[in-house]
């Protein structure tokens, strides 16, 4: 790239002219090409698409069986329990989307993408390519994972506006009743339901860092997926025996259906704090772990 050609992309000469300036604007551009390549991505595409389409599958599952007057499976409760609800409201399939998609499709989705997000490129002989200064390792790992969190939150709003939609074509919307069994209006319950799939979306963080740590340890896509989506699934299993009630808090996903408490009045906090703290902790840990290796590492690919 040329010295005009870096003045243009960093702002302009003045930009050009100050070392701090430019560094934060290859950052901010580095930043903008990592998530505008990932989302031109035929796989992400494919993974949004099959989010979006849970929630159509429920609430015509829903329509269909409750269609004789029946009434859908599960009860007042947390998760997909608020699947009784939908046919009163259609704003609680949002509720009983995100639950379904939580455990496995969506931690899938993100797994997908963060373990593709370094060995990737080294698979496809582009990682030395990102390198070149003024990249820099540091600022090509941050870039990586901040993308990740991006797709992370658009996957959720993804599942959350797609049940929103369906559910406003297939049921009524109106006042909502709470687990608690009190009432709150509709404008309250949409408030909650954007509340809900912030929360579900910061959910993924400590993930989408342990997949980036993944990546780091090969220069193979496709096992570094395949190896956090592995990772995923003996993790689910492990929060499932009870013999191992000690080490369940201490599982990302232990706390992932905690955003139910936000449809209690008044809120219950206690899972969720610690739901967003064990993420922080795991976004820290292999988030460290990730920056140590990928500094570290020989790029030959």
């Amino acid at each position: 790239m040329s010295r005009a050609d870096t003045a243009a992309y960093a702002g302009g000469p003045a930009a050009a002219g100050d070392p701090g300036v430019r560094r934060w604007f290859w950052t901010l551009g580095l930043f903008r090409s990592e998530v505008t390549t990932t989302f031109r991505r035929w796989r992400t595409l494919a993974l949004l698409g099959v989010l979006a389409a849970v929630p159509v599958l429920v609430g015509i599952a829903v329509k269909i069986e409750t269609g004789d007057g029946g009434s859908a499976g599960g009860g007042a409760g947390q998760g997909p329990a608020f699947i009784a609800q939908i046919t009163n409201n259609g704003l609680f399939l949002v509720f009983t989307a995100l639950a379904a998609t939580l455990p496995f499709f969506l931690p899938m989705a993100v797994g997908v993408v963060a373990g593709d997000g370094i060995a990737g490129e080294a698979s496809a002989g582009t990682l030395r390519y990102l390198l070149v200064a003024p990249a820099g390792r540091s600022r090509l790992l941050l870039a990586k994972y901040a993308a990740t969190l991006a797709f992370c939150l658009v996957a959720t709003l993804t599942v959350a506006v797609s049940a929103l939609i369906v559910g406003a074509l297939l049921f009524p919307l109106g006042e909502l009743t709470t687990i608690s069994g009190t009432r709150i209006s509709l404008s309250e319950g949409l408030w909650r339901a954007l509340l809900i799939a912030l929360v579900v979306a910061a959910s993924l963080i400590g993930l989408a860092a342990l997949g980036l740590f993944v990546s780091t340890l090969t220069n193979s896509g496709i096992a570094a997926m395949a190896t956090t989506v592995g990772l995923l699934i003996a993790v689910q299993i492990l929060d499932t025996i009870p013999q191992l009630d000690a080490l369940h808090p201490y599982l990302f996903s232990h706390h992932w259906l905690s955003f139910a408490d936000l449809m209690r009045e008044p809120v219950h906090w206690d899972d969720l704090l610690s739901n967003l703290r064990l993420q922080l902790i795991y976004a820290a840990v292999f988030g460290s772990a990730a920056w140590a290796r990928f500094t570290a590492k020989d790029i030959t690919a």
